[in-house]
């Protein structure tokens, strides 16, 4: 056995996992052939046997599948796939149903399939530190649990209590474990762990699982309790409201708890490796591993980030304008503890940004999750002024200020002097060529675009723009400075909109380019919604403004006319326009947009009456998928021009960005994954069609093509 060291002394029998070349344990294809020969010696062994532990090499307990084979999965590997997940519970059952205790030794981390192995044992020990991660987070992945955590979770809290830890993906810790039974004991030390083991042997010659016993019943009840089948009467509904039907994990795991809560325990197991092995190679779940496994790690892991240069920390940092974005940043560094100088134009104004910060804790106060204490001390780390001196001394300083571009570079000629000797700048500038913000800068090689998404502390992603001038020091710096915040980095080049704010604007205008055309506007944002986006495009353009996105493209104009171009508004863009400067929406901010907006509190808004007699024509043809396709396909030939142009370097951030930046659907993986798991010819084909009847936005130059051959990720 490679992955399993078993060893057989003074009656006890120990499984000890330690995958080789691995820093945790998978449940690999050697693992699942140990794991049979392991247990096989067992009951070959089990006259001499009087219990049996299970423990881990690593610092970790278990971490679960193996993704990379899963990645590799076609569909016709399903019926392989359910025979290896029964012949893994097949090994399971049978070290629980021999008799003799099962101690499971809890040392560090058991996620997903690793918190399946734990559950083998029936008595379970965890070390006793608030770091260590337990639960089943597949759905996040886009599977199911199906190596047994389904039917056990469901049995030891019941079809309820089993929903959040299941169906939301709930994690816990070991004292969270130890309240809800799913581990019966904490250690202080890890070299105790064993120790307990062996106590609980000696005082336990025999031991089952509580569902082993006839006298079994499930907490709560079955489904046919009439309390519980009232909550699952509605519960379908409920969770097709969330996925929209386009996950189906979260509605497989709802079937395998509710089903397998009507059988015997095996035939349960049954049911649930069913599920799993016809999930496990969809396209929806390889899409997601790829994405928020594979693509988060090479994130978290910096693989964005330049080599060589050593991590950093700002202690001090400074913040031009304290309007919605600059009080957010504020926020966001006062919570991690960083000392922040909030400047604005006036003291009253500057005040007013803190203050946010004072608004977005006093709920976390109120229910008790913040002390006062605690609060006062985030808002002592903000200091509101009007003085550009007390910006002196500052490691970075980030200017927040309106997207003009004169006066970003009055606030920066300011501001600037004041930093720390080796501090950086940077722009908060969603649209803005950083190479053009950089010429108001004495040092162009320390300026960088750090572009936060609203509300900031909300939404986790951070789109950092490299300036043809910017050097790799500065650029680390800023990455390291987005992870100290806890959110996630993604590093693009330079070029108008960067990556995401030029992807995001394809979405919409594609939205206003379908109500130029006569779509009703309802049609519109149901394509919207049933694609996986948040929100529909008119709505998304109502809360961003359509007068900023007006602005834009005034100042879009103004640049190509400098340059000696003229630039060829798009139907999108020309109806945003005449949105704003002929019929004076502007949106919600403003009143009114493409929908109006009730004063009274409650009142849900709803779509401007206008825009039926204006722009919609009766006749006008739609087809609902080609609505989708569109929506989805522009903002992924875009994400790929992108790649092409050198913006975007690496497909994980192309993914990541487009997900946690622009919402694009997390089914798809990303909107470069999207492409890559439609297959590149068969989207290559639909871009084509798209492009013969909506116009160039849809066309994929020789370039493109192969960049995003040349990117395909391999495993």
């Amino acid at each position: 056995m490679k992955t399993i060291r078993y060893e057989l002394a003074d009656g006890i029998a120990t499984l000890t996992f330690d995958e080789p070349g691995s820093p945790v344990n998978t449940m690999c294809e050697q693992w699942q052939h140990d794991l049979t020969e392991a247990t096989a010696q067992v009951v070959k062994d089990k006259a001499a046997i009087k219990g049996i532990i299970l423990a881990s090499a690593k610092s970790t307990f278990f971490a679960g599948a193996d993704l990379k084979g899963t990645m590799r999965l076609k569909p016709e590997d399903a019926p392989r796939v359910f025979a290896e997940i029964e012949q893994t519970k097949k090994n399971f059952r049978t070290l629980e149903t021999l008799g003799q205790p099962v101690v499971s030794c809890i040392n560090g981390a058991a996620l997903g399939g690793g918190w399946e192995v734990a559950l083998v044992g029936h008595y379970r020990i965890a070390l006793d530190n608030p770091r260590i991660q337990l639960g089943l987070p597949e759905l996040t992945l886009g599977l199911i649990p199906g190596a047994s955590g389904i039917t056990k979770m469901t049995r030891l809290l019941g079809l309820m209590g089993a929903q959040p830890y299941i169906l939301e993906s709930k994690l816990f810790g070991p004292r969270e474990a130890l309240e809800l039974q799913l581990v019966h004991e904490l250690v202080g030390d890890p070299a105790k762990l064993r120790e307990a083991a062996l106590a609980f042997i000696a005082a336990h010659p025999t031991a089952h699982h509580p569902w082993d016993d006839k006298n079994y019943k499930m907490p709560g009840g079955t489904p046919s309790n009439p309390k519980i089948a009232a909550a699952l009467s509605v519960a379908p509904a409920m969770l097709k409201q969330k996925t929209r039907g386009l996950y189906p994990a979260p509605e497989y795991a709802l079937a395998a708890m509710v089903e397998g809560a009507q059988v015997d325990f095996d035939t349960a197991l049954r049911i649930e490796s069913r599920y799993l092995a016809k999930l496990i190679v969809s396209p929806v779940a390889k899409n997601m591993i790829n994405t928020f496994f594979f693509n988060m790690n090479a994130i978290k892991s910096g693989q964005s980030r330049p080599k060589d240069v050593p991590r950093y920390k700002p202690a001090k940092v400074g913040i031009l304008g304290a309007g919605m974005m600059g009080a957010g940043i504020a926020y966001a560094q006062a919570s991690r503890g960083i000392a922040t100088v909030l400047k604005d134009v006036s003291l009253d104004k500057a005040e007013h940004g803190k203050a946010y910060s004072a608004k977005l804790t006093q709920p976390r106060v109120e229910k008790g999750r913040l002390s006062p204490h605690d609060q006062q001390a985030l808002l002592d780390r903000i200091t509101p002024t009007e003085r550009a001196d007390d910006l002196k001394g500052c490691d970075l300083i980030i200017e927040a200020v309106f997207e003009q571009r004169e006066l970003k570079a009055r606030v920066t000629k300011e501001a600037e002097p004041q930093l720390a000797p080796g501090g950086f700048f940077a722009s908060n500038t969603s649209t803005l060529p950083i190479s053009g913000l950089a010429q108001a800068s004495a040092h162009a090689d320390k300026f960088i675009g750090i572009h936060f998404f609203s509300p900031v502390d909300k939404m986790k992603l951070v789109e950092i723009i490299r300036g043809k001038a910017t050097d790799d020091e500065t650029v680390a710096r800023a990455f390291d400075y987005v992870q100290a915040l806890g959110k996630i980095p993604i590093v693009v080049n330079d070029s108008r909109g960067f990556y995401t704010s030029r992807t995001f604007g394809t979405f919409v205008m594609e939205g206003a380019a379908m109500l130029g055309e006569g779509i009703p506007a309802s049609v519109i944002e149901n394509a919207g919604l049933q694609a996986g986006m948040p929100v529909g495009p008119l709505a998304v353009l109502d809360e961003t403004a359509l007068s900023l996105s007006v602005h834009v493209l005034d100042q879009t104009r103004a640049d190509y006319r400098a340059e000696g171009n003229t630039y060829i508004a798009t139907p999108g863009e020309l109806l945003v326009e005449r949105m704003v400067k002929e019929f004076d929406r502007n949106g919600r901010a403003a009143g009114g947009g493409f929908y109006d907006y009730p004063a009274e509190k409650g009142a849900k808004k709803s779509l401007w009456p206008q825009l039926k007699p204006l722009f919609e024509k009766p006749g006008a043809a739609w087809d609902m998928q080609e609505l989708k396709d569109r929506l989805l396909y522009r903002q992924a030939i875009e994400t790929a021009r992108c790649l092409a142009e050198g913006v975007l370097t690496t497909v994980h951030d192309a993914n990541i960005g487009s997900i946690f930046g622009i919402g694009f659907p997390a089914w798809t993986g990303g909107a470069l994954q999207f492409i890559y798991g439609t297959g590149i010819d068969a989207f290559f084909h639909r871009a084509e069609v798209l492009a013969a009847q909506y116009g160039p936005g849809f066309a994929l130059m020789p370039p493109v093509k192969d960049a995003i051959r040349q990117h395909q990720p391999v495993y």
